[in-house]
């Protein structure tokens, strides 16, 4: 857990020194929110597990979506994103922290110190908020200083037709993602 925490925290910090665009497009990153999740949920959980902002970052609920989260963005990023930017150097190893490093990290600690058993398939709803409220502020903002953090959200050259039947197979993964952890978790120990 703890190297997991500094791993993610160096990897948002070092991302933010080499970042060339502005501070808004940086935090408007799916990649690097959730990736601060991880760092912001695993040190509250180290270093104040018994106050309410840690009880709420210990139940299984949370821990699971940021999970799927991070299981999403290294997926998505992997199989569709990876050598779109050519990188090197540092950027490559920072690339590699937030969509590979990270990412394996925290879904073994999920699978391995996650309580199992206590999920429920309803659960993929209140999973679903923060990214579809992630979709409404990408192209809401987007619309509006017409600048997409990724090439299939960007409805100034896609189109919003495309960049919906995009999202719709992100959903699909993201749903299909969440009920394999939902059942994975209900195995029992």
């Amino acid at each position: 857990m703890i190297v997991t925490a500094v791993i993610a925290w160096f990897a948002i910090l070092l991302q933010f020194y080499l970042k060339t665009g502005s501070a808004a497009n940086f935090f408007s990153f799916f990649t690097v929110e959730c990736n601060l999740l991880i760092a912001i949920s695993l040190t509250i959980l180290l270093i104040a597990s018994s106050s309410p902002i840690g009880k709420f970052f210990s139940t299984v609920s949370v821990q699971s979506a940021i999970a799927l989260y991070i299981f999403i963005v290294s997926l998505v990023y992997n199989t569709v994103l990876r050598g779109l930017v050519p990188l090197s150097g540092w950027g490559s190893i920072v690339d590699n922290l937030l969509h590979v490093l990270v990412p394996i990290l925290y879904i073994i600690y999920w699978i391995v110190f996650v309580q199992k058993g206590n999920l429920h398939w309803k659960n993929v709803i209140g999973w679903s908020l923060f990214p579809l409220l992630y979709l409404v502020y990408s192209l809401v903002r987007g619309s509006i200083v017409h600048w997409y953090p990724y090439p299939f959200l960007n409805a100034d050259v896609l189109g919003y037709e495309k960049v919906s039947i995009n999202s719709l197979g992100v959903l699909a993964v993201f749903v299909a993602g969440a009920f394999g952890m939902i059942a994975l978790n209900r195995i029992k120990k």
